[in-house]
């Protein structure tokens, strides 16, 4: 099992950033990929980005791609997603996830593990 802890949210104006960091323990060589989704009120939930623990192989969504930024520090077992140009729709609880397997790393039924969230809300 893995344990995944994720920090960073906040209040921020329309235009800033906030780096978002997951802290991952426990069976983290077993894992294939970390992701970033995020869920706003009233909507379902979304993937954002995810990584490739081994390789590094990034995929993001459509929506934040040339805005956000996902990297990992394997020595510290923590992702992390650095987030520019927010635009207020970028307003949701942001969730870390570990997982995945090869060609499956974009939809949150590859995840397995699940932090509790971080808030990020974008003012205009």
């Amino acid at each position: 099992q893995v344990r995944v802890v994720e920090s960073g949210g906040g209040l921020v104006q329309a235009k800033g950033s906030l780096r978002l960091s997951c802290a991952a323990s426990g069976r983290t060589l077993s894992t294939y990929a970390m992701g970033w989704f995020r869920q706003a009120p009233g909507k379902e939930r979304e993937f954002v980005a995810s990584i490739t623990w081994t390789y590094g192989s990034t995929y993001y969504a459509d929506s934040v791609k040339g805005r956000f930024t996902i990297s990992k520090d394997n020595a510290k077992n923590t992702v992390y997603m650095q987030m520019n140009s927010l635009k207020p729709e970028d307003t949701a609880v942001y969730y870390c996830a570990a997982g995945g397997r090869p060609g499956r790393i974009t939809t949150g039924t590859d995840f397995d593990s699940w932090g509790q969230g971080t808030q990020v809300t974008v003012s205009s």
